[in-house]
């Protein structure tokens, strides 16, 4: 049984149709890579399996459970997805450990001392340990952002959605953020993401999904939607990227 499975989903604001008829299975331990123009609806799709938005028709499945139906207990499905957004969003008057722990200890009521020891386990494997007791604005924008990725990895996460997570860097600062991803995924975590990183997208991912319009357009292993796309508007898209450089 898959992970998650998105079953013709569409998303509308007012009269601006940003998904239409999305279909999508995740396996588990596999990494899917949404790409796309902005404007595609690759962030309305993550903020929709994390019923942030709530979609206009269709389905979605977490470990067979419809979590798109009205009677779900919102709370509880958040609890099994790990979210990471292009913003940061630290609480700034909170310790590094404090903002980690956070969600743990209120949500998942777990205690203090295992919460702050399993905390402790997760700076020092990506590679902070040393920055448990600092507040967010001591930090680096690629500390900030791998805080952010261990926050939503304490709290042991099915499935982690990571939107745009390195687009708010300066180049420099990519590099040790896309290392923690790509430690995630030797480890086996299932995701989904969102990027511009072309050539990271296309050495992590499993499968490789191109939005256009919010139509999901054309999805397979990167091998083949990197030298083989099927369709002129994934073509298209492919090198205007190649040309700008981000490949």
């Amino acid at each position: 049984m898959s992970v998650l499975t998105i079953h013709n989903l569409w998303k509308s604001f007012g009269g601006n149709v940003v998904l239409r008829g999305i279909d999508l299975e995740v396996e588990q331990h596999e990494v899917v890579s949404l790409i796309g123009a902005s404007g595609s609806g690759k962030s309305t799709l993550l903020r929709c399996v994390n019923l942030l938005e709530t979609a206009d028709d269709g389905t979605i499945h977490l470990d067979g459970e419809e979590i798109t139906d009205p009677r779900v207990d919102v709370d509880a499905v958040r609890k099994r997805l790990g979210t990471v957004f292009q913003a940061f969003n630290l609480f700034p008057h909170m310790t590094v450990m404090d903002n980690i722990t956070l969600a743990p200890r209120q949500v998942h009521r777990v205690g203090r001392a295992q919460a702050e020891e399993e905390a402790h386990e997760l700076l020092r494997r990506f590679g902070l340990a040393d920055k448990a007791g600092a507040y967010p604005d001591r930090l680096s924008g690629g500390q900030q952002q791998r805080v952010a990725i261990i926050r939503a990895l304490a709290t042991k996460p099915r499935v982690m959605l990571l939107d745009e997570v390195t687009s708010a860097l300066d180049p420099m600062l990519v590099v040790e953020v896309l290392a923690v991803i790509r430690e995630l995924k030797e480890s086996g975590m299932t995701m989904i993401l969102t990027t511009h990183e072309m050539s990271f997208c296309r050495d992590i991912s499993d499968t490789v999904c191109f939005l256009d319009g919010g139509v999901l357009l054309e999805k397979g292993p990167p091998e083949k939607i990197f030298t083989e796309p099927e369709h002129d508007r994934t073509r298209a898209f492919l090198g205007s990227v190649l040309e700008s450089g981000r490949f």
